[in-house]
């Protein structure tokens, strides 16, 4: 079995982004409270509201109920800085659009480290993924190169958004070919309490297996425990540029 490598500690400031409230925090919120127990300046975008995301409430009464869920679940983490870009859930579209949204935003933030979700077919263990997970996954890894580019998007340095070219890393949690891993051993309570934070979300999903917050972040980083020493961990595909 192909080991693990830890992930790379030699940043300051990461840009999280994600599709849906709650997608960071399934996979990648217990690597985002080692890092911010550190020091290191860690910020989230989420690319809808997840309006869509519960069958019996609403679009416009979801979509603020589920942000006020995610701001909640970032500060268990340490995370103070959370924007929204308004895409609509469940029909993301890979795109100009997308890739102009994402490229302005990793140049306001500047970032080292970006992290993103899964972009590929399918979860690890053979699960179909869905679109607007591959759509943004693929955006993001495409908008890292656009934000340093001043010739695409050149309307964005015009407003005064400057290029920037100093992301090193691009993290992508939930991969099915991960390389990489974080302990988090030491900080499971807070990636609990953040996934909890999701009240609404995770009472809609009944008993299915995701709802249990601290059974499925146990599961997913005790699977990862023996590619990374035995320790529990969240596992990331590693791109370095």
């Amino acid at each position: 079995m192909e080991q693990l490598e830890p992930l790379p500690t030699d940043w300051s400031r990461a840009l999280a982004i994600a599709a849906h409230p709650d997608d960071l925090e399934y996979g990648a919120a217990g690597a985002v409270a080692v890092w911010t127990e550190s020091g290191k300046d860690v910020r989230y975008l989420l690319v809808t509201r997840g309006e869509a995301g519960i069958d019996t409430i609403p679009p416009h009464e979801c979509g603020p109920l589920r942000e006020a869920e995610q701001r909640a679940a970032a500060a268990h983490v340490g995370v103070s800085v959370v924007e929204f870009l308004d895409h609509r859930d469940g029909v993301i579209e890979y795109g100009a659009d997308l890739r102009r949204d994402l490229a302005e935003a990793i140049r306001r933030h500047r970032p080292e480290l970006v992290v993103t979700v899964n972009h590929r077919d399918h979860w690890p263990g053979g699960g179909w993924n869905t679109a607007d997970h591959r759509n943004v996954g693929l955006a993001v890894l495409d908008a890292v190169a656009d934000a340093g580019n001043r010739w695409i998007f050149p309307e964005l340095a015009e407003r005064g958004v400057e290029p920037w070219s100093g992301v090193r890393y691009v993290a992508v949690a939930g991969s099915p070919e991960p390389t990489h891993a974080v302990d988090v051993s030491g900080v499971l309570d807070r990636a609990v309490a953040s996934l909890e934070a999701h009240k609404a979300y995770l009472e809609a999903l009944g008993d299915h297996p995701m709802a249990s917050a601290r059974e499925f972040l146990e599961w997913t980083t005790e699977s990862v425990a023996p590619r990374f020493g035995g320790r529990p961990a969240a596992a990331f595909e590693l791109f370095r540029l």
